[in-house]
């Protein structure tokens, strides 16, 4: 059976990643002949002697002119063993948060690393957003490896200094591969001209990744986004009783029968019913969207969670997590912002700034502010409850937005360390 693989591209300008793309697209035959006769004429025009991949995900126009990517792009393939949602990240600094928000739902993210210049600031930024993120699997890719002669000694140079990087930041199993993107060497198969590496190719490998996390592992949770309750408005008189609890299911399994318990209020109920736009379910798993009915009128709204009665969070007013900082206005102590978790916003505040990630040493360093992408510590008092996990625990209830109340714009994303922060090390960055 087929299976979906969310797969995220980073790395420094320049290092190729939207050429890697567009030879995905174009190894796996998942664009058409226009649009190849397209860049083909492009790339002629600007005398060039092969066609420039990279025209396929480069949308935009400034992106075009300015030969950079600027915002996620977003492209679908498959194979006759898998299909891929990939988005196609930016390399610039200032489009950080563009790579936040294309890695914080993929399975794999793919880093990029030119082999002519081995890690660099933004490969360690990148892969700290990698392991903050806790993407399951990562990979290297030295790209234009052709560039230095598909020289062995060059790439095992660059794989010792990323894997320091690795290393330093606690992130298991990565694979490192050299690739030439521009001639599609170790892309779809193995290339010939690397004789001396024995692993698999980047498609190779990401058609045999596991996605996903495992719902049978997992703890249910079922965010409230809305209450369905038609009364008078139902289309049909068996309806006009009905009182539905609907959202998308963060993590685990949900049956009929299965004890629950509602939070921040605490209270109890049995699962009736799982319903769905296609029908009525006896059981569903993270990622559907559905309404559930309980056993109980409980008093329900938006933001409210229905959790697992064996295993319910305790809602929290303090939470100390990791931030990346993506606005221009720095951040510090004492700021008021909002704080989005699943489907409830609350007030908070920055009540302690404890340090910035060093990307050069991968350690904290004390701080006064937090600038535009910094990855920073904080502790958050909040005026409401929420219902927080660690971000080990849970990547979806774990996480959260920090808003600006005037403006609404987002200022940072965060993983949630712990709700009791007086437990932690000051020095201790693992999530």
């Amino acid at each position: 059976m087929s299976t979906l693989l969310r797969l995220a591209t980073a790395g420094s300008v320049d290092d190729g990643k939207s050429t890697l793309v567009g030879r995905l697209l174009h190894d796996t035959k998942s664009i058409l002949a226009d649009q190849l006769e397209s860049v083909e004429r492009v790339s002629r025009e600007r005398g060039l002697e092969t066609a420039d991949l990279a025209l396929l995900t480069d949308g935009l126009r400034a992106e075009r002119e300015q030969g950079i990517t600027i915002d996620v792009a977003y492209r679908y393939f498959a194979t006759p063993n898998r299909s891929f949602v990939l988005a196609d990240c930016p390399g610039h600094v200032q489009y950080t948060r563009n790579t936040v928000t294309g890695s914080s739902t993929a399975d794999v993210i793919v880093l990029l690393v030119d082999a002519r210049h081995g890690v660099l600031e933004q490969t360690r930024r990148h892969l700290a957003v990698a392991s903050l993120l806790r993407v399951p699997h990562v990979i290297i890719a030295v790209n234009k490896i052709d560039l230095v002669e598909f020289s062995e000694a060059t790439f095992r140079e660059v794989e010792a200094n990323v894997r320091e990087v690795i290393d330093g930041l606690g992130i298991p199993g990565v694979t490192v591969i050299p690739v030439s993107a521009l001639h599609g060497d170790n892309i779809a198969e193995q290339s010939e001209r690397t004789s001396w590496y024995a692993g698999p190719s980047l498609l190779e490998l990401l058609e045999t990744l596991p996605a996903g996390e495992n719902p049978e592992e997992q703890s249910f949770r079922l965010p409230v986004q809305y209450v369905l309750r038609p009364q008078g408005a139902a289309v049909s008189p068996e309806y006009v009783e009905y009182r539905g609890y609907a959202g998308q299911i963060a993590s685990g399994i949900v049956r009929v029968g299965d004890e629950i318990t509602v939070l921040p209020n605490g209270r109890s109920a049995t699962v009736t019913g799982i319903d769905t736009a296609d029908g009525e379910l006896t059981e569903a798993f993270a990622g559907q969207s559905v309404s559930v009915r309980l056993s109980d009128e409980i008093d329900l709204s938006r933001g409210d969670l229905i959790a697992s009665a064996a295993a319910a969070p305790t809602p929290t007013r303090e939470v100390e997590a990791l931030v990346c900082w993506l606005a221009e206005r720095p951040l510090r102590p004492g700021d008021k912002v909002l704080l989005k978790h699943t489907t409830r916003t609350v007030r908070a505040m920055v009540k302690e700034l404890d340090s910035r990630l060093d990307l050069d040493t991968l350690t904290g360093v004390p701080a006064q502010a937090l600038e535009l992408n910094d990855i920073g510590r904080v502790h958050l008092k909040l005026a409401d409850e929420i219902s927080a996990e660690t971000y080990a625990e849970s990547r979806q209830t774990g996480s959260f937005l920090l808003i600006d109340a005037q403006s609404g714009h987002t200022l940072a994303a965060g993983m949630i360390r712990s709700t009791v922060p007086e437990d932690l090390s000051a020095t201790d960055w693992v999530i």
